[in-house]
């Protein structure tokens, strides 16, 4: 693991992340790891967020006025196939 130092923090930014720390129920150190875990992840989910916007976007640009059954349609289908794998027999039969 590494180590990291920060140097010239303002005596108030100090002040409440020990504050917070306590508030907490852990050491100031565990606070700033747990701060930089929160502040990278969010920033990295974010980006997860907007790539999946994205190739969701294009997905929608390739398969625009494509259309799709409707979901009775779908069920229907479904249930037909479901009906022929155990029974050998459509639905309707």
């Amino acid at each position: 693991m590494a180590t990291l130092t920060v140097r010239n923090v303002d005596d108030d930014i100090a002040r409440r992340l020990r504050v917070r720390a306590a508030e907490h129920g852990r050491s100031a150190e565990a606070e700033h790891r747990e701060i930089l875990r929160a502040a990278l992840m969010d920033h990295a989910s974010q980006a997860a967020r907007e790539r999946a916007a994205e190739r969701l976007a294009e997905f929608r640009r390739r398969t625009a006025g494509r259309g799709s059954a409707p979901s009775g349609e779908l069920l229907h289908e479904v249930r037909s196939e479901r009906m022929r794998a155990l029974t050998g027999k459509g639905e309707d039969t």
